[in-house]
């Protein structure tokens, strides 16, 4: 049993272009061998036989289900009754579908990322240049229906992004409903092909003063690459001798808690403590800055909305609390957990939570505990119908003020 760790959050960055599911592959932590399989349950194995034989000599359509079905069925409901939807186990087909979809950096679906939201799917946020995007999908909607599919509570995630994906050029009809409207709509996508840069740097406000960096994603192929473009972004900023930031997390899934921390490093003093990763046995691991910080002298903004999430809410719950910045926009997603990928027998793989992410505070980053904003300014539906980005201007008057 192969043990992939995962970084960042499950939020199905089904970019149904493709992230599903939203896990990055790194290695750095040990995982529990199968050794703590010995456990035996206080239920009996023979309860879970005793109901397997009854329904094999008894149900009276039992020839529409396979074997392998039923199996990978009652696997399915012992990792859904923990109740943690980033927890689950794919049979090989979706394990197959889960690996396709994360190879690459050119995706093709509606471009979007998925999350819950009290039994609910949401739109946590669609990716900048996506269908999705472009045919007026917002963070915060809920998706309703796929097609003629209509969502129920408890549909699995995996499943729904399933339905979402597709080739280029085929379409694709959700029934959202837009946060703050009382009726749905039906929103139809063409998919296409989703390319994702994972940072770009430009110049705003008055003569071009501020340095306005815009990471999208904290990861690429592996983390030690987006480190590497993370270097080159800073040093232009240095030498341009740039003195005010702003950094725009919206919309950013997440992605490497080490590019999170690295990145964040920069702005801050070495030794400052940036997060901490607690485990399932309580034991808590500190992640100091180390770089010495280049970019500690700049006034920074963050931009955060519904859509930022995980390693992102790292960085701006990290640079928040240490006072080297102020975030402006609306509460982040809350997503504290990382996830392991371990390929089981068959093809099968099982999606784990193993680790929790707390701030520099000490509190769980969760639902319950998101990045809150030091000014709450959102962008409404108007401001969105002409184009404008409210948030943006804030902070720029904010430096400027």
């Amino acid at each position: 049993m192969e043990n992939r760790l995962t970084r960042n959050f499950w939020i199905t960055v089904i970019v149904v272009v493709a992230f599903s599911f939203g896990i990055m592959v790194g290695r750095n932590f040990d995982v529990p061998t199968a050794s703590f399989l010995l456990k035996k349950p206080d239920v009996s194995q023979d309860l879970f036989w005793e109901v397997w034989n009854i329904m094999e000599s008894k149900y009276v359509e039992k020839e529409k289900v396979t074997e392998d079905e039923r199996m990978f069925g009652a696997i399915k409901g012992m990792v859904d009754s923990y109740g943690d939807p980033a927890t689950v186990f794919l049979t090989p087909e979706e394990t197959r579908k889960f690996n396709e979809a994360n190879q690459g950096k050119y995706f093709e679906g509606i471009g979007a990322e998925l999350g819950y939201e009290n039994g609910a799917i949401i739109i946590v946020s669609p990716l900048d240049g996506s269908p999705a995007k472009d045919a007026g999908i917002r963070p915060g909607d809920y998706i309703l229906a796929v097609d003629d599919y209509e969502i129920k509570s408890g549909d699995n995630i995996y499943e729904i992004v399933q339905k979402i994906r597709g080739k280029s050029g085929t379409k694709v009809v959700l029934k959202v409903l837009h946060k703050g409207d009382l009726e749905a709509v039906d929103i139809e996508i063409t998919r296409g092909q989703v390319t994702v840069p994972s940072m770009t740097l430009t110049y705003v406000g008055k003569n071009e003063s501020v340095a306005m960096i815009d990471i999208a994603r904290f990861t690429e192929s592996s983390y030690l690459e987006w480190n590497g473009k993370w270097d080159e972004l800073v040093n232009k900023v240095v030498a341009k001798g740039t003195k005010k930031a702003i950094v725009d997390l919206r919309g950013n899934p997440g992605g490497y808690f080490d590019a999170a921390v690295y990145a964040a490093g920069d702005f801050l003093p070495e030794g400052t403590l940036i997060a901490k990763q607690e485990d399932g046995s309580g034991n808590v691991q500190e992640f100091l800055a180390k770089k010495g910080g280049k970019l500690q002298n700049i006034e920074v903004i963050i931009l955060v909305d519904a859509g930022s999430a995980s390693a992102s809410e790292i960085f701006a719950g990290a640079l928040q609390q240490n006072g080297r910045a102020k975030v402006l926009g609306t509460e982040t997603y809350g997503k504290g957990t990382a996830q392991s990928v371990l390929d089981l027998r068959g093809g099968s793989s099982l999606h784990i939570t193993i680790l929790k992410w707390l701030l520099p505070d000490g509190n769980w980053l969760n639902r319950e505990n998101p990045v809150t904003p030091d000014y709450e300014v959102e962008n409404t539906t108007e401001d969105f119908l002409k184009g404008l980005d409210r948030q943006l201007e804030d902070a720029l008057k904010l430096l400027n003020s």
